[in-house]
C-alpha cells in the first residue's frame, strides 16, 4: 500500500490524541450522566431565556427538573411550528436567545402533509459533529487499519431551498460534509458537488464510479442499508459501463448529470486502463462486480435497528464477512446514542448532546404521562425518548421506541426498536397513519369514489413496499389498478422522504388487495382477542400497520365464495 505523506500521520497523531481525549472525556460525561443532564438543561434554559418561547414559558422561573416538566408541554412539531414559522422568516428571537444564528433547516417528513423544518444553530452542529467524532474515533480504534484509507461516505444537498429570509434547507448530512475537518475530508472519495445529481440512479452510479477505482477503501458510511445495497446493485448492473468509464476517465453520457456538475466531475478523473483491466478480470472471474471482489472494507457503518436489520441478510453477497457498526439513532432533530461495538444497534445515551426525558411505551398517547430521567429507566423496558436540545425543541416526542438494554455509568445504552405507535418505516420514509388517512381521504375526493374500510401494511420484499388492504364490494366505482397509481402520487405528493425513497428505489411501488366487505373488521376482532389490549370501547381499527407481518393471515379471513381477497394489482405512478 502507498505510504502516506508525511504531513498526513503527523496530523493523524495529532487527532487520533485529540479523538481519545474525546472519547475518555465522553466515558466520564456518562460516570455523571445524571449531573451532566442538569447541567446541560439549566444552559440550554438560560440561553434562550430571552427568547419568544422562553418568555412565554417561562424560563426565567424555571430553576429545576420539576419546574421545567411542570411549565413546558410535551410537544411535537406541530407545537412548535408557530415558532419555527417565524425562525424560517428571519425572526431568530421567536425561538433562540441573542447572539445564536441559525446555519440551515434540516427537512425531515412531518406528520401531514408539509416536511419538518428543524433549525441548526452552530451549538447544535457542534454537539452533531462531536457525535460523530466520538462515533468515529471508537470505531476506527476497533478496526485500526482503516486508518488513513478512502471514505464512501453518501451525503445530500444542504440547500435544496431557501426560507423567505434565505436560509438554506436541506440535509445537515451536507453541513456536515462541508464543514469537516481537512484531514478527514481528504480521504472522502466523492466530491461534494456530486450530491446535487438529482436523478437517482445517476447519482448512485457516480458515487460509485469515484469509489470503485480506490482499492484501499475503508469503509462505507450512510444512514440507510437500502443506500449501501443500492449501491452495490446499481455498479454491479452496469459493471460493463463502470469499466468503460474508469478506463476513459470519464462518467458515461448515459447518466443525467447537469453540465455543470459534470465538467466539475471530470475535472477530477483520470484515465485508469490498469484498474479497467484489474475489473475486467474480476468481471470474468466471478460473472459479477461486486463489493467483496473490488474492495477489502474494514467495516460498514449504517442503521440496523428496526425494520433496517431486514437488510442486512443481503449484506453477505456483496460485501463478504465485513463486519457492521451501527450509527447510533440519531435524526434531523438530533443523535441519541453512540454506539461503541460491531454488531448491535445498542449505543450510550449521547448524554452531553441532548437533555432526555423517557416515557413508558404504554404511557405515550395518555394524558399525563409518567415521564423518567435518563438515570431512572430500567433495563429490560421500553420508552419513548423526549428531547430538549439547541435546536429549539423542548420536551419533544420524536417518536422512536427504544429499549434500555444496560447502563455505561450512570447512561442508559439504547436500542432503536421502531418509529412510534403510529408510524412505519421500511426504508427511513416515515410514513404516519395520519398521512395514510389523508392520502386515502383526497383520492376519494379528487377522484369521486368510496372506500369503506382499508389498512396500509409493510411488506418486506426486495424492495420493501406497502399493501392496501381494502374492502370493496364491486359498487364502489374503482379500479385496484387505479387505486394504487392514485394512491402512491398521493403519497408522494405528502410525504417527502416516501418520494425519495420511491425515487431512488429504496421502496418500491404501492400494491393493492381487495378483501370483501366485513374482512377487517373480523380481523381487528381477532387482535382484539389475541392481545387484549384493549376492551371494545377503547379499540381503535389501525389504518396503518408499522410492522411487516402484521397483516399476515389478512387474506384468509376472507369467507368461502367471496370476492378474491388476494388479488395484488400494481400502479406505476410516482416512479
Amino acid at each position: 500500500m502507498k505510504q502516506k505523506p508525511f504531513s498526513d500521520r503527523i496530523m493523524l497523531v495529532a487527532a487520533r490524541w485529540h479523538a481519545n481525549r474525546l472519547y475518555n472525556a465522553f466515558l466520564r460525561a456518562t460516570a455523571s450522566a445524571t449531573n451532566c443532564q442538569d447541567v446541560l438543561l439549566g444552559k440550554l434554559l438560560a440561553r434562550n431565556a430571552d427568547s419568544v418561547y422562553g418568555r412565554d414559558r417561562g424560563f426565567d422561573g424555571i430553576h429545576s427538573y420539576a419546574d421545567f416538566a411542570r411549565q413546558v408541554p410535551i410537544q411535537d412539531y406541530d407545537d412548535l411550528a408557530p415558532y419555527i414559522e417565524r425562525v424560517k422568516a428571519g425572526e431568530l428571537n421567536a425561538l433562540f436567545g441573542s447572539g445564536q444564528k441559525v446555519l440551515m433547516f434540516a427537512l425531515t417528513s412531518g406528520t401531514s402533509d408539509r416536511p419538518k423544518y428543524i433549525p441548526v444553530t452552530e451549538d447544535f452542529l457542534n454537539h452533531f459533529r462531536r457525535g460523530w467524532n466520538i462515533f468515529g474515533v471508537k470505531a476506527l480504534m476497533d478496526h485500526p487499519g482503516s486508518f488513513l484509507r478512502p471514505i464512501v461516505q453518501v451525503s445530500s444537498p444542504m440547500d435544496e431551498s431557501y426560507t423567505s429570509a434565505g436560509i438554506p434547507c436541506g440535509a445537515i448530512t451536507g453541513l456536515m460534509a462541508a464543514t469537516q475537518k481537512r484531514l478527514v475530508r481528504k480521504y472522502y472519495v466523492c466530491p461534494r458537488r456530486l450530491a446535487y445529481i438529482r436523478d437517482f440512479t445517476s447519482r448512485y452510479y457516480t458515487i460509485m464510479r469515484f469509489s470503485i477505482p480506490r482499492a484501499d477503501a475503508s469503509f462505507m458510511v450512510t444512514a440507510s442499508p437500502a443506500t449501501i445495497l443500492k449501491l452495490a446493485r446499481t455498479a454491479d448492473e452496469h459493471r460493463e459501463q463502470m469499466v468503460r468509464d474508469i478506463r476513459d476517465g470519464t462518467v458515461s453520457p448515459e447518466m443525467d448529470v447537469a453540465a455543470d456538475i459534470r465538467a466539475h466531475l471530470n475535472s477530477k478523473l483520470e484515465p485508469d486502463p490498469a484498474t479497467a483491466r484489474r475489473l475486467e478480470k474480476l468481471i470474468e472471474k466471478h460473472g459479477a462486480l461486486l463489493p467483496k471482489h473490488y474492495w477489502n472494507l474494514s467495516f460498514l457503518a449504517n442503521w440496523t435497528g428496526g425494520t433496517m436489520g431486514l437488510y442486512l441478510q443481503h449484506y453477505p453477497y456483496y460485501f463478504g464477512d465485513v463486519p457492521v457498526r451501527d450509527i447510533g439513532l440519531l435524526a434531523s432533530e438530533g443523535r441519541m446514542s453512540i454506539p461503541v461495538e460491531d454488531g448491535t444497534p445498542a449505543g450510550i445515551l449521547d448524554v452531553v448532546g441532548n437533555f432526555y426525558e423517557f416515557v413508558p411505551a404504554g404511557q405515550i398517547e395518555s394524558d399525563s404521562p409518567t415521564t423518567l430521567r435518563s438515570h431512572e429507566v430500567e433495563v429490560g423496558r421500553e420508552y419513548f425518548i423526549l428531547l430538549t436540545n439547541s435546536a429549539g425543541l423542548y420536551r419533544y416526542n420524536i417518536g422512536d421506541l427504544v429499549r434500555v438494554t444496560g447502563f455505561q455509568g450512570q447512561a442508559p445504552i439504547i436500542e432503536f426498536l421502531n418509529k412510534g405507535t403510529h408510524i412505519s418505516s421500511l426504508a427511513g420514509e416515515k410514513l404516519t397513519e395520519r398521512q395514510a388517512v389523508l392520502c386515502v381521504e383526497n383520492v376519494c375526493r379528487e377522484q369521486h369514489i368510496r372506500i369503506d374500510n382499508f389498512v396500509l401494511a409493510p411488506r418486506w420484499d426486495d424492495p420493501p413496499y406497502y399493501l392496501l388492504h381494502v374492502e370493496h364490494n364491486g359498487e364502489s366505482g374503482w379500479d385496484p389498478g387505479l387505486l394504487a397509481e392514485w394512491l402512491e402520487t398521493a403519497l408522494c405528493r405528502h410525504n417527502c422522504e416516501y418520494e425519495s425513497k420511491r425515487k431512488s428505489g429504496r421502496l418500491g411501488r404501492v400494491r393493492v388487495s381487495t378483501l370483501p366487505p366485513g374482512t377487517l373488521h373480523r380481523h381487528d376482532l381477532a387482535l382484539r382477542r389475541r392481545f387484549r389490549k384493549h376492551s371494545n370501547e377503547q379499540y381503535k381499527h389501525q389504518f396503518l400497520y408499522t410492522r411487516p407481518g402484521q397483516d399476515d393471515g389478512l387474506e384468509a379471513m376472507a369467507p368461502v365464495g367471496g370476492v378474491t381477497a388476494n388479488e395484488e394489482v400494481t400502479g406505476d405512478a410516482g416512479r
